[in-house]
């Protein structure tokens, strides 16, 4: 469990994400995320823009932290992203769950 201070970070809507994309995390079932994940969102300066490197299994949600990251980024400086994805069948997959 998360520290009582941080218990509200683990939860999407503690993020400043505008509505549409909270309702939309939330059609998917994801309201709240894993406490390493919030601890890699405030790893020293991440979210102005600094490097992030971190390792997980696959399916374990490394893929939610870099979308917060970008969602995050695009918001609050107006500018475009670039996402690199691994395989035709993802990038597909994020092109639709992201528009």
């Amino acid at each position: 469990n998360a520290p009582e201070d941080q218990a509200d970070k683990l939860l999407l809507a503690s993020w400043g994400l505008p509505k549409a994309v909270l309702e939309k995390y939330h059609s998917l079932g994801v309201v709240r995320m894993f406490e390493w994940q919030a601890e890699c969102l405030m790893l020293g300066q991440v979210l102005e823009g600094k490097n992030l490197v971190y390792s997980a299994p696959t399916s374990a949600g490394k893929t939610l932290v870099a979308e917060l990251l970008i969602l995050k980024r695009v918001l609050e400086t107006r500018k475009k992203a670039l996402l690199i994805l691994p395989f035709v069948s993802v990038a597909k997959e994020k092109k639709c769950y992201l528009q």
